[in-house]
Order: C-alpha cells, then structure tokens, then sequence
C-alpha cells in the first residue's frame, strides 16, 4: 500500500494525518501510533493498546492454539457431550488412544 499525502508540522510539533490516510489505514481519534526515527524519515506505525489483563490472548502460543481449534473446527473435527461426566469420560479415552 502506498497512499501519499502533505502534511505540515504545526505549533507543539503536531501533524495532521490526512483522511486518505487515516482510511487507509483505518486510524481513528484516539488511537495511538508508535513513532520511530528512521535515517530515511519519521515512521508511525498504528498500535491497540490491551489491557493486562487480556495480555494472555495476545501471547504467540495461545493464537497458535486458537488457529488450531479453528481449523479443527472448520474441519468438523469437534464432538458434543451430553454432560460433565460424558465430556471427562472422553478426555480420558483420548488420553488412552495418545499412549
């Protein structure tokens, strides 16, 4: 993607980020980018802020984990139980077949 625009430095050192920009970018008031000094120039990069207390989700092995119940799940890969007991019954036979 490249999307160029003008923009002027103002008082406070502000900059405006034009709204082709903002769209293509999908930028909105209140979210924050990152900015970086390049030797080439200023690089913003759009960043979402979590909260701490969903940091866990974001962490490289839980997505690896939720890609892999999504593509069981997309596979038909998945069972039902009928309740509590039914369901540790058949983690029991699955830990019985891995051995």
């Amino acid at each position: 993607m490249s999307d160029y625009a003008l923009t002027k430095v103002t008082r406070n050192g502000q900059i405006t980020l034009p709204a082709s920009v903002r769209r293509a970018l999908r930028v909105a008031e209140g979210d924050y980018l990152e900015v970086r000094a390049e030797e080439d120039g200023i690089h913003l990069v759009p960043k979402k802020l979590i909260d701490s207390s969903q940091a866990y989700f974001w962490s490289p092995s839980w997505q690896s984990g939720e890609r892999e119940a999504s593509a069981d799940l997309a596979a038909g890969r998945v069972t039902e139980a009928a309740d509590a007991e039914d369901l540790i019954g058949r983690l029991d036979q699955g830990r019985k077949k891995k051995r």
